[in-house]
């Protein structure tokens, strides 16, 4: 089990345990199977009380694991077969975007996501999952390509927010953003969207439009991450803890405020513990919710689309 955060130390701990104890059984060739299987016991309660009582904090924290699965990684695992498409036909290619047509169990599905890196080159190259305009306005590209061939769309969000950059400004980062919003609210194919890491801002709402809006357990989407959240209010990072809890970040707190339609479990510790079993999770959740969609008459789905982030919010006159 990979252990990372200081909420998880008491967790390293029984695990140290268990390894020292399988090191004297080795070494003495005794049999301590029953105190082994005790720790191992103790183990996996701790796991289950340490994680089913997450703070809003901890759950970013989770969210922001450098060994997360991101969406190559989900589109490998899932798809019988994938095929990149690039640019956006104006400016260029943006990295922190991908997407292009994919396959699950035979059926043909427009796939688009944001992407992080691995290490410091990669994250320099994906930008860290920080798209620029052409990123959204490739991501439109894909997305009308998809409503000419009939074909639906899924999008996979994992982003700290749009590029905040004074060139991405000028490239008309706020246009390329709402223009996403007005085109996917009346895209005439399914769309499904899913929080897989991080939703921040309008960065992950200019793919964040779809009939079904799901949110993977430890994910987390608001209209500003916590640490920036606490810099505004109280002018220091320190207050993050607070904000989280607050901004009501989780998909707890989004599926009990009725922004988003559902809540993917991960495995026991996070996504990244068993990429494979999580793959198979969002695949099994995306085929059921494709085959529900594709039964509906369009112009009706496209309606309830509309209505449904219309009655979003609350309005004092």
């Amino acid at each position: 089990m990979k252990i990372t955060f200081d909420f998880e130390k008491p967790l390293a701990e029984l695990q140290q345990q268990i390894e020292k104890v399988k090191q004297v059984e080795e070494k003495n060739k005794l049999d301590m199977s029953a105190t082994v299987a005790e720790l191992e016991g103790k183990l996996e309660e701790a796991k289950k009380d340490i994680y089913s009582n997450l703070t809003g904090w901890q759950k970013v924290q989770i969210s922001r694991h450098p060994e997360r699965p991101y969406t190559l990684q989900y589109i490998e695992l899932m798809c019988d077969d994938f095929i990149e498409l690039h640019g956006d036909r104006t400016v260029g290619d943006d990295k922190a975007i991908i997407g292009g047509f994919g396959t699950l169990n035979g059926q043909t599905v427009m796939f688009i996501g944001h992407q992080k890196g691995r290490n410091t080159k990669e994250r320099q190259y994906r930008n860290f999952g920080m798209a620029n305009p052409e990123g959204y306005r490739k991501a439109l590209r894909l997305m009308k390509m998809a409503e000419k061939f009939n074909k639906p769309v899924v999008t996979l969000i994992d982003t700290p927010g749009a590029y905040p950059g004074l060139e991405a400004e000028e490239r008309g980062q706020g246009e390329a953003i709402a223009r996403n919003l007005l085109e996917m609210s009346v895209l005439k194919v399914p769309v499904i969207c899913v929080i897989i890491g991080e939703g921040a801002s309008g960065g992950a709402l200019g793919i964040g439009i779809g009939d079904k809006v799901l949110m993977l357990d430890n994910s987390w989407y608001s209209v500003i991450s916590p640490e920036n959240c606490s810099t505004i209010l109280w002018k220091t990072w320190e207050n993050k803890e607070r904000a989280a809890e607050v901004l009501k970040l989780t998909s707890t707190e989004m599926l009990k405020n009725k922004l988003i339609d559902g809540v993917i479990k991960e495995p026991l510790g996070g996504a990244h513990q068993d990429p494979v079993a999580m793959a198979g999770i969002l695949k099994k959740q995306l085929l059921k919710d494709l085959k529900t969609l594709q039964e509906r008459n369009i112009d009706e789905l496209v309606a309830e689309r509309i209505d449904k982030f219309c009655s979003m919010g609350v309005v004092n006159e």
